[in-house]
């Protein structure tokens, strides 16, 4: 699943060639994705002006001159920008198509993404009201970490995986975070100090902005707005090295399972 730095990736490759532009047409091949794709779209978007492409979370934001299209990749979605005219593939359900003779083109095999509009306050929108703090701003802090986990049973993992507690940290980015803050994934959130917080906020920034200078991860499908793959995953630590040994001190690796997610570690480098 694309996590934040994919987003991120993501965005910035859109932005240039979509800021500025007037919004020429929509096409729409499958409107079914998580939620359906609003049938007024096609009515309502040609002809308005795109004036950013911001991020919120896992959630990218297209900024029009009458309201904003929120983008969510979903499980398996990337979005390219193609000329107009380039013949569609299986899963290549929507085209939001440019002034300037390019698309912004959606392929989703699983279809778990989403394309949805907004007239009123994006931010206050039911799906990212809720949100909470976004990991690579002054917000999230060791404070606000250690107020958040303080009371909490589950896992320190868990607890950062929890968008209520702070946005875009999926599951590839904890797990490596984690490992980078010598901290072992099951320990109860409630146990982590104020002081192995501030440890453990400076790596989850560290890990996400390493990502995202990689261009993101690359296991499945993600491919960025050029089509092209991240890299990220070749300086993984733990994640996927089941069995492998420890890149920090030797010792073998280990996995297991935390709500329905896999978990990977060192048993000597965390604790």
């Amino acid at each position: 699943m694309p996590e934040l730095p994919e987003v991120e990736t993501t965005r910035s490759g859109l932005e240039p060639h979509l800021s500025g532009r007037r919004i020429a047409g929509v096409v729409v091949r499958n409107a079914s994705l998580r939620w359906q794709i609003p049938a007024e779209l096609a009515g309502v978007l040609p002809g308005q002006l795109i004036g950013s492409v911001k991020r919120r979370a896992k959630y990218l934001l297209i900024h029009c001159s009458e309201g904003t299209l929120i983008v969510h990749l979903g499980m398996s979605g990337s979005l390219r920008v193609v000329d107009a005219g380039t013949p569609p593939e299986k899963h290549d359900h929507f085209d939001l198509v440019l002034d300037s003779g390019k698309a912004m083109r959606l392929r989703d095999p699983r279809r778990f993404g989403a394309v949805l509009w907004t007239e009123a306050d994006a931010l206050r929108h039911p799906l990212l009201a809720p949100l909470g703090v976004e990991p690579l701003t002054a917000e999230f802090d060791a404070d606000s970490l250690y107020a958040a986990t303080r009371g909490r049973s589950t896992s320190i993992k868990q607890a950062l995986m929890d968008s209520h507690v702070v946005v875009g940290v999926g599951n590839i980015y904890a797990n490596e975070a984690l490992f980078r803050a010598g901290i072992h994934p099951a320990t109860a959130a409630r146990r982590i100090s104020r002081k192995r917080c501030e440890k453990l906020v400076a790596e989850v920034k560290k890990v996400l902005e390493l990502a995202i200078a990689a261009g993101g991860s690359s296991l499945r499908d993600f491919v960025d707005s050029a089509g092209k793959p991240g890299y990220f995953q070749q300086q993984y630590f733990v994640y996927g090295r089941t069995g492998m040994s420890c890149r920090s001190c030797g010792t073998t690796l280990r996995h297991l399972r935390q709500g329905q997610r896999s978990t990977f570690y060192c048993p000597h480098c965390q604790h």
